[in-house]
């Protein structure tokens, strides 16, 4: 039976990092997530603010679900590249030593078949954060958003076995047009961290639009039975972007969750 392990994303609470601790550990989550670019950078941290981190988590008994180390480009430009894949090592290391295996990144748009030059630094880059991946402790998860399951499956089949993870997100997909159930299917396998985001369509013809969780039409219920399927063990991490109260909807949004689950 799939179990639920509810995270928050620390970029939605919008509070300083140790005053976020109780607010995230009071609304019943297991978890927090890290943005390893705008909120706390591993080049900036000492072993001792290692240790640090990892005591104050202990004392609210948090874990960190997933560090999230977005980039302005995906690893199939091979512009600036070679310093992308320096941050997302040091990003992997970091996440490693507070006790995660799960980086997420946006990989970018998937190159057309044709472009054999784009795939070959796509994949190399890849391959190569994989093999770094056995050495650290903690694998690249590709967030889901602008590729299709079609697209990222064929990806999956041009890298070695275990070289990169999926970052399942449901809103993101849905905003670009895609179905979150037929994708789920094409690439559930590989999934290692699970995004709780809702959406709901645009009645005007436009985008897809992020709403509270709960409140739009993702098939959450079928996206988790896809997941028990293939035995998935990681967390669930609620993220609320926008404005409003964000404290009190991601509180509501754990509730949603722990419901879906009873």
């Amino acid at each position: 039976m799939l179990q639920l392990r509810k995270a928050v994303s620390l970029d939605s609470i919008k509070l300083p990092f140790r005053e976020a601790l109780p607010v995230i550990a009071s609304m019943g989550a297991e978890g927090i997530e890290i943005n390893a670019r705008t909120g706390i950078r591993p080049n900036e941290m000492t072993r001792t603010g290692v240790r640090q981190i990892r005591k104050w988590l202990d004392d609210y008994r948090l874990k960190v679900a997933c560090v999230y180390f977005p980039t302005r480009r995906g690893y199939g430009d091979p512009n600036d590249l070679e310093q992308r894949l320096d941050g997302t090592r040091a990003a992997m290391k970091f996440a490693s030593d507070l006790g995660c295996n799960v980086v997420s990144n946006r990989i970018g748009k998937l190159p057309d078949e044709s472009d054999f030059e784009s795939w070959s630094v796509l994949v190399s880059a890849l391959h190569d954060l994989g093999n770094f991946s056995l050495r650290s402790g903690a694998w690249l998860a590709a967030r889901s958003g602008v590729n299709s399951g079609e697209e990222l499956s064929k990806l999956f089949e041009r890298l070695p076995n275990g070289a990169l993870q999926v970052d399942f997100d449901p809103a993101e997909l849905m905003i670009y047009g895609f179905n979150t159930v037929e994708v789920m299917k094409a690439i559930g396998q590989y999934v290692s961290h699970f995004r709780a985001r809702d959406a709901v369509k645009d009645l005007r013809g436009g985008p897809a639009l992020e709403v509270q969780l709960g409140r739009g039409t993702i098939e959450f219920g079928e996206l988790f039975a896809i997941l028990e399927e293939h035995q998935y063990q990681g967390f669930v991490t609620l993220e609320r972007t926008g404005e409003g109260n964000l404290i009190n909807e991601c509180s509501q949004g754990l509730e949603y969750l722990d419901n879906l689950f009873r």
